[in-house]
């Protein structure tokens, strides 16, 4: 899988769809740096997130945008979504393979060379690590740190993405240490400085 380099954040939805999230949805993909967008909504009912994640597929596909789902398989496939992402509670690779095909697998390895290691040979199509920093998007028990990006860079040269608190001071640092995407979520959607397209532009 290749990454544009132009292409670099890694978008993940906020916990709740408000009113307007469609149209700043747009705005933020017009810039042309999101590369992939993560619908991950946990307290939503099933039917929900179908209606909402046809819509973000749509604005995906428009925007050349690689349109994942978080932790379902099922989902993913029912949505005709990329690909899907898989935390290590979740589905295994194997399993969720023979629901998605050949779209594309990516899955968390928190801190840990074993767990990436295991997903290298599970042919996952990108692994994630993280926390980097500290977060309020979600309870992290796992904090990553570069060491984990240079060490995994020379096992494998499939995608890394960093996840967790990343921010305007914090992430050339990561992309500096061979982080391939930076997920992002609350730094987005719960910013109260800037519009969520005018954090996007501010990240360079």
């Amino acid at each position: 899988m290749r990454i544009s380099k132009k292409k670099f954040i890694y978008l993940i939805s906020p916990n709740k769809i408000y009113p307007q999230f469609y149209y700043d949805l747009e705005k933020v993909f017009k810039i042309g740096k999101v590369g992939f967008f993560q619908l991950r909504l946990k307290k939503y009912s099933l039917q929900q997130k179908i209606i909402i994640g046809e819509k973000i597929k749509q604005i995906c596909k428009k925007n050349n945008v690689k349109f994942l789902v978080n932790d379902d398989p099922k989902l993913s496939k029912k949505l005709n979504a990329d690909g899907c992402h898989l935390g290590q509670k979740d589905m295994n690779i194997v399993e969720a393979r023979k629901i998605v095909g050949n779209k594309i697998i990516g899955i968390t390895c928190h801190n840990s060379i074993n767990l990436a290691k295991a997903a290298i040979k599970g042919k996952a199509d990108y692994i994630a690590f993280g926390a980097f920093y500290s977060t309020k998007t979600k309870n992290t028990k796992y904090r990553a740190t570069t060491k984990i990006l240079n060490k995994v860079k020379k096992l494998t040269k499939i995608p890394i993405v960093a996840i967790g608190g990343i921010n305007m001071s914090n992430y050339k640092k990561l992309l500096l240490n061979n982080a391939n995407l930076l997920a992002i979520s609350g730094y987005v959607w719960n910013n109260k400085k800037y519009k969520p397209f005018e954090t996007i532009e501010k990240i360079k």
